[in-house]
């Protein structure tokens, strides 16, 4: 997938990696994100380079409104991750919309499931079918 359809008129999904706008996406997860605050550019690009990157554009001057990457190895595993909407045009569907594209890509690979981590938005993503884990005391992390 490279492109899908328009959300709406004014705006469009894509998995086109070069029409990220990479400063933009980490001035956004460095400075307001509080799960990223402070990530050095190097690392961000790092993690654009090994992710499968959505981007949300307007359709006229092309400037990106939002961004979410997805970790995967596109067969049994998917995290989501650094979903992102720009302060200017939230609350007009167009994060819904942007996991919507997420979820249905990564359902394409077959993946059974997509698992992610949030500290403020459980509602948002529990309207797109994601539910807190059956098992969490199966899951463990290895922090550095």
């Amino acid at each position: 997938m490279t492109d899908t359809p328009p959300l709406a008129e004014d705006h469009e999904i894509s998995t086109d990696p070069h029409r990220l706008d990479r400063e933009r996406v980490h001035r956004w997860l460095s400075t307001d994100a509080y799960w990223a605050i402070g990530r050095a550019r190097e690392k961000q690009d790092r993690a654009i380079d090994g992710s499968l990157n959505f981007g949300v554009y307007e359709t006229v001057s092309g400037e990106q409104v939002a961004y979410a990457r997805v970790v995967t190895d596109r067969a049994t595993f998917a995290w989501l991750c650094d979903v992102y909407v720009d302060p200017s045009v939230r609350g007009k569907g167009i994060g819904t919309a942007l996991v919507e594209a997420v979820r249905e890509q990564v359902r394409t690979y077959g993946v059974k499931r997509v698992l992610l981590a949030t500290h403020d938005a459980h509602g948002v993503y529990e309207k797109l079918g994601f539910a807190p884990l059956e098992t969490p005391d199966q899951y463990m992390a290895l922090s550095f």
